[in-house]
Formats: structure tokens, C-alpha cells, sequence
């Protein structure tokens, strides 16, 4: 198993320095991201050496300087060690993924989400991936089953190039159909009522797209796949939370669901948690408007 980050610096810092350090950093093909305390900064390169003396196929490690925002889901890098490049091609459960970290959303996070996912897709299913980045839920769907169409929709024109590059190298042609654009106006001019199967794996703004989900759904139901970050206090669940709020909105919508499956997909702050709900909607019971 993979040494935290703590593990592979034990000695090579002050005790002082060591107990500031993150524990987890991502692999993604042969680049590393790391997050690095400011008051740590000029100790980036020996954090980087421990990283690429541990991992050979590493071969450039980047500092993560800001949190994933706007609506590309960018995170701002600067370079540390190695070459300065940001473009790879990560492999993930027999699939190739090629991806520039500056410019696309990628996390080597969720790869059990998109596998768990995958193995409840039936044949012929039509499905409806809200935010698609560059391919990943839609092309392990397309190789782990058979579905028969994969709408995979992305606002960042550069994720949606990255996608057509990663359906052509996973020869799912065809099958996996890439969508540039806003979720919302997608789903309301072109793809109503056709799917079996939502996912939305934007927590930032699962809940606003909440209702296209819904409409994107064939008038005799389907599955939804939701994601969302909560906040929770000692005491209390972020995925009761979560159920709360989601439940009550599609309540309003008039929409006949139940929640078959929940858990916490990990931690990603202090008291924060991302949360997954796997949602079986059983029709609406009154017609769903396209949403303003």
C-alpha cells in the first residue's frame, strides 16, 4: 500500500515542520499533486525527492496553491520538482484516462465511486452523465457494460477535447456521445425524458441541477446518482443531513423516490464530508418543468 506523506518524510524534517504535513497526495499517471503549508514551502523539494525516490514512474510533482472553484473545477499548481508538465494519462481499472490537471477536473479519489457505479448498469441502458469531466464514469460505464448510449456533458471545452481523446483510446466510439455545455440547457433542449440512469459528480452544484436530473429521466423513472459536500458537527451525520435536504426538494418537485443506498465517499476537510446517494425515482407525480 501507497506510504502517507507523513511516512515517507519521517527524519527528513524538524519534528515542528512534520507535524504540519498533509498526509495524502495524488498519483495521477506520472504526476503527483501535493498540498504543502505555506510555512513549508521551501521545503517542497525535499518533499518532492521522497515522493519520486519512492514512486519511479513519477516523473514531475506539482503544489497544489488553491482549492478546486469556478465552474471548470480548476485548482491553481505550481511547479516543484521534475518535469513541468501537466499533461498525462492516468490508468484506472483497465481504462486510459488522458488529462492536463491545469486545465481539467480530475481526481484519482473517486475511482471506486465510478467502478461501483458501473457494475449496476444494465444492458441497453441510456444514461445521462451531468458533469462528465474528461470521461471517466462514462467510459469505465462503456467498457464494464452495455449500455447503449452514455451522454456525457461538460462545460470546460478543454475536459470535452480530453474526453473525444479518451473515448477514441477506449475504443467507445459511439457509445459514449460527448456534450459540451451547461448541464441545465442541455437537458431541457436536447435531452429529455431519453435516460435510465443520472449521475451527478459535482458536489459543488449537484443540488442546484437537481431538478434537470430529474427531467432528464425517462417519465417511467430511473436511477440518480447524487453527489454533495456537507458539514457536520460532532454529533451529527452528514448523510442524514444530506437526505434531508435532497428529500425535501424533490418532495417540492412532486417527484416518488426512495434512497436505496447512502454513504460517505470520504473526508475532504475538517468536519467536511463528500456524500453519495443512490436514488431509485419511481416517476413524477406531476410533470417536472424545464427548469429557469
Amino acid at each position: 500500500m501507497r506510504k502517507n506523506l507523513k511516512s515517507l518524510l519521517a527524519g527528513k524534517l524538524e519534528p515542528c515542520e512534520h507535524k504540519l504535513l498533509y498526509k495524502s497526495y495524488d498519483i495521477v499517471g506520472d504526476i503527483a499533486v501535493i498540498r504543502v503549508p505555506e510555512s513549508l514551502k521551501q521545503r517542497g523539494e525535499i518533499i518532492a525527492e521522497a515522493i519520486m525516490q519512492t514512486h519511479k514512474r513519477v516523473k514531475a510533482v506539482w503544489r497544489q496553491v488553491s482549492p478546486v472553484s469556478d465552474d471548470f473545477r480548476l485548482r491553481e499548481l505550481e511547479w516543484i520538482a521534475g518535469g513541468k508538465k501537466t499533461e498525462t494519462v492516468h490508468k484506472e481499472h483497465g481504462c486510459l484516462f488522458k488529462v492536463n490537471l491545469e486545465k481539467c477536473y480530475f481526481s484519482p479519489r473517486l475511482s471506486y465511486e465510478r467502478v461501483r457505479i458501473a457494475q449496476y448498469v444494465q444492458s441497453g441502458e441510456v444514461i445521462v452523465n451531468m458533469f462528465a469531466g474528461v470521461g471517466c464514469y462514462s467510459i469505465i460505464i462503456a467498457r464494464r457494460s452495455k449500455a447503449e448510449k452514455i451522454y456525457s456533458i461538460d462545460i470546460n471545452p478543454i475536459a470535452v477535447y480530453c474526453m473525444q481523446e479518451n473515448i477514441g483510446l477506449n475504443k467507445v466510439e459511439g457509445q459514449v456521445v460527448p456534450v459540451e455545455g451547461d448541464a441545465k440547457k442541455v437537458v431541457e433542449e436536447k435531452l429529455r425524458n431519453i435516460a435510465d440512469r443520472v449521475i451527478m459528480p459535482l458536489p459543488e452544484r449537484a443540488y442546484e441541477y437537481l431538478d434537470s436530473a430529474v427531467l432528464a429521466l425517462k417519465p417511467t423513472g430511473g436511477w440518480i446518482h447524487y453527489y454533495d459536500f456537507e458539514h457536520a458537527k460532532k454529533g451529527q451525520d452528514p448523510v442524514e443531513k444530506i437526505e434531508l435536504k435532497v428529500s425535501e426538494k424533490l418532495r417540492r418537485l412532486g417527484v416518488d423516490f426512495k434512497v436505496a443506498f447512502k454513504r460517505i465517499v470520504r473526508t475532504t476537510g475538517p468536519n467536511w464530508y463528500q456524500v453519495v446517494l443512490d436514488m431509485l425515482v419511481k416517476g413524477s407525480l406531476r410533470a417536472v418543468e424545464a427548469p429557469t
